[in-house]
């Protein structure tokens, strides 16, 4: 079952979390919604909201407000998309203008401020402390990954090791908190959360991993962005650390040399270069290794349709095109 069979057969799920989305936006502010409907509806596959929705389904927890409580992952992802895309100066996302383009950064980033605020005012409604301390702990790490993403802006010195917190604390521990805030809900036993907790943790890594890959190796009309992005950013993703490290000096120079002013026409040559290196097998081999991770930990929790969409996402997660 790829990606369009799991939506298929949770399009009931994902209406409900649109539908929340809308509700949850509404505002006396009408640049709030505004702004909050060009990030929030401009496409996106609500891998959060449904991680969420299904960790709590499994666990035994069928409350009628749950489509409204999955929308506290989606508000914090694009809260953070606000945020990176004025921090890179981002004028494009998923084929349309950003929104700091349109409305400016000053508007865009108090947007942003009120999107994490909303989806905090929605984990109070839970009535859980242990919610409000996963997404506490869950919001630093998270700020705590911009920043380090910040800080090794055109690093090429950056290691695997270094590139992984950064992945780990930007992307992975939302996906993490949404399975574990589901199981919570839950109030399944300890080993059970901390499969789920782990679960969306491996499964977060495999999803960046893979979205690294696609910024050398995807369709640009597909990604909605111009192949290469990341690097003229700034980002230092794995393949080019990889490549950095294997590459002889005058290779080497040139990657350098790419990193720092990549121009369209150099991007044929670039991925050549990572082909040369085994760069892009190397990142397609980690992927690979955290999919296994994430599956292993599937073995802990119980049979059901939810754990049969939990194994189908890793599967479409790692073969992704966009």
């Amino acid at each position: 079952m790829g990606a369009k069979g799991i939506l298929k057969e949770l399009e009931k799920e994902v209406a409900a979390i649109n539908q929340a989305l809308v509700d949850n936006l509404q505002s006396h502010v009408p640049l709030i919604s505004e702004v909050g409907r060009h990030i929030l509806l401009s496409g996106g596959k609500r891998i959060r909201p449904l991680l969420f929705l299904l960790a709590a389904r499994m666990c035994g927890c069928n409350s009628p407000d749950l489509p409204a409580f999955s929308t506290i992952f989606e508000y914090l992802h694009a809260a953070t998309l606000l945020h990176d895309d004025v921090v890179d100066a981002a004028a494009v996302r998923r084929g349309r203008s950003t929104a700091n383009t349109i409305w400016g950064n000053q508007a865009v980033i108090l947007v942003g401020d009120f999107l994490l605020s909303k989806a905090l005012s929605l984990a109070v409604t839970t009535d859980r402390l242990r919610v409000l301390k996963v997404l506490a702990q869950t919001t630093t790490l998270m700020a705590e990954g911009e920043i380090l993403q910040l800080l090794h802006t055109n690093n090429l010195q950056l290691t695997e090791e270094g590139y992984l917190e950064v992945i780990n604390r930007k992307t992975a521990i939302l996906m993490s908190a949404a399975c574990q805030i589901g199981a919570i809900l839950g109030d399944v036993p300890p080993q059970q959360e901390e499969a789920l907790t782990q679960f969306g943790l491996n499964l977060g890594i495999t999803f960046q991993v893979v979205d690294d890959i696609l910024d050398f190796t995807g369709d640009a009309r597909e990604m909605g962005k111009p192949i290469g992005n990341d690097l003229k950013e700034g980002r230092i993703t794995l393949p080019v650390i990889h490549a950095l490290a294997q590459a002889t000096p005058q290779d080497r120079a040139r990657l350098q040399e790419m990193a720092h002013n990549l121009k369209p026409e150099m991007v044929q040559e670039l991925r050549d270069l990572l082909q040369k290196y085994g760069s892009l097998d190397r990142a397609r081999a980690l992927a690979r290794e955290y999919t296994l991770k994430a599956q292993a930990n599937l073995e802990d929790l119980p049979p059901g349709p939810e754990k049969d969409y939990f194994r189908a996402f890793t599967e479409e997660l790692l073969d992704r095109t966009y």
